[in-house]
C-alpha cells in the first residue's frame, strides 16, 4: 500500500514532511508527496465564504490500486449540511481531504502550538483514510474514528484505531 498526499494551495514543507512521519509511522507505508494541483476557485462558493470539500474532493481522481490519495489544504471546507468540516473521504474512489484552517490555535485567537496543530492534522488524516478503508465512524471516543464535531473532540481522541476499528479495516 502507498498513501499520497496531494497538496492544495500553500503548504510548508515542513508541515507536509512531518505530516508524511507520522501517517508512516501509523499505517506502515510509504507516503508520497505531490504538489500538483492548485484550481481552488472551482469549489469556492462566496455565499459562505468558504470552499465544497466534495468538490474539491471530486477533483482529486481516483486512485491506483493500492493506493489512497488524502488531500491537504488550508483553506476552510465545508459540506451543505455542515457549518464546517475538518474533512471528508470517499471510500468508492480511495480519496480523501482535510483541511488545516480550523486545527490551528491561532484561528480561535489562541498562542500557536505546532505540536498540538500537527496532531490534530495527523489524527484528521487518520480517520479520514479510515473512511477509505470502509471503517465508520466509531462510538469510542478516544479511537481516531471518533467523530469530530468540534476540537475538543479531535484533541481528546488518539491517532490510532481502536481494537473494535482495526480489524474491519478492508485493504
Amino acid at each position: 500500500m502507498k498513501i499520497i498526499f496531494n497538496l492544495l494551495g500553500n503548504i510548508a514543507d515542513e508541515i507536509a514532511d512531518k505530516l508524511k512521519d507520522s501517517v508512516s509511522g501509523i499505517f506502515h507505508c510509504p507516503v508520497e508527496i505531490k504538489v500538483n494541483f492548485s484550481d481552488l476557485a472551482q469549489a469556492y462558493e462566496p455565499e459562505r465564504k468558504q470552499y465544497s470539500s466534495s468538490k474539491l474532493l471530486a477533483s482529486l481522481g481516483k486512485c491506483e490500486r493500492g493506493e489512497r490519495i488524502v488531500g491537504i489544504t488550508d483553506i476552510d471546507l465545508y459540506v451543505p449540511r455542515l457549518n464546517f468540516v475538518f474533512g471528508e473521504a470517499d471510500v468508492v474512489s480511495g480519496t480523501a481531504i482535510i483541511s488545516l484552517y480550523r486545527l490551528r490555535q491561532e484561528y480561535y485567537g489562541l498562542a500557536p502550538d505546532g505540536a498540538l496543530f500537527l496532531e490534530r492534522a495527523t489524527k484528521e488524516i487518520v480517520h479520514e483514510l479510515g473512511h477509505t478503508f470502509g471503517l465508520e465512524h466509531c462510538p469510542n471516543n478516544k479511537c481516531v474514528m471518533h467523530f469530530s464535531n468540534s476540537l475538543a473532540d479531535t484533541d481528546l481522541k488518539e491517532a490510532h484505531f481502536c481494537s473494535e476499528c482495526r480489524p474491519k479495516i478492508i485493504l
